[in-house]
């Protein structure tokens, strides 16, 4: 049987919204419980027989949770839409009949995985800024680093917006005027891995999430995208915190 729930994180099982911006809607009034706007954030709601809208539409959690792995080309937004018409994510996804949103992003210019998915929880737990799910990345970077540079990454590096958890990299390939490295980060900050070797004045070139977690991009080529099975799903909840 269950139990009443706090409005947000009813709306983020919905899939609408994080918790974080649920709570965003209802300080806009846009939410209500039957025909009472709902004021308070921490407001109950009963899922059994409570009837919940946003912005005039009732929402109600899907039957069927899914996660799927789309490997973004660069010049594609991360994002739902654009004010202006630049593609985004979900024009690579054209036939689906349910709502989906990205986790977090990856930016215009940067390539590889993306996660989407309909699970508000899940990606409240991989985008909150204290989340210590790994993402791995390939980057090509102008110059030759040395190793002094290596052991300040690996040690954490003094950003304008705050000090780098330690990371892990090493050099892939070695070119005549660039690098490939493979680095793995565990904070969500936007750009952190341009920002690192940008710090150390290496220019990135190319930037590709090869892995979120346990999920590897693998062999999906670029604008195409998997369903996660259950497993896959399971196990990247647990490594994101969620005990189900």
């Amino acid at each position: 049987m269950e139990k009443k729930e706090r409005i947000n994180k009813f709306i983020a099982r919905c899939g609408v919204a994080s918790r974080r911006k649920a709570d965003e809607l209802i300080k806009e009034g846009r939410v209500k419980i039957g025909n009472t706007v709902v004021t308070e954030l921490g407001t109950m709601v009963d899922p059994r027989s409570d009837k919940v809208r946003v912005d005039g539409t009732r929402i109600s959690p899907p039957e069927d949770y899914v996660v799927i792995a789309l490997n973004k080309p660069a010049n594609v937004l991360s994002t739902v839409s654009d004010p202006e018409g630049r593609a985004t994510v979900l024009e690579l996804l054209p036939d689906l009949q349910f709502r989906i949103y990205p986790v977090g992003r990856l930016d215009w210019a940067s390539e590889g995985l993306i996660l989407l998915t309909n699970d508000g929880e899940l990606t409240q737990a991989l985008t909150h800024p204290n989340h210590d799910v790994s993402k791995i990345y390939e980057v090509k970077i102008k110059g030759h680093v040395v190793e002094s540079t290596l052991k300040r990454i690996r040690e954490g590096v003094d950003l304008p917006d705050g000090k780098t958890r330690p990371a892990r990299v090493e050099i892939v390939k070695v070119l005549q005027k660039n690098t490939w490295l493979r680095i793995t980060v565990q904070e969500g900050r936007n750009h952190l891995v341009r920002k690192i070797f940008e710090h150390f004045g290496h220019d990135v070139i190319r930037l590709v999430r090869t892995q979120i977690g346990s999920i590897k991009l693998g062999t999906l080529q670029e604008g195409k995208y998997r369903y996660l099975n259950k497993p896959d799903i399971a196990k990247l909840k647990r490594e994101a915190g969620l005990t189900s």
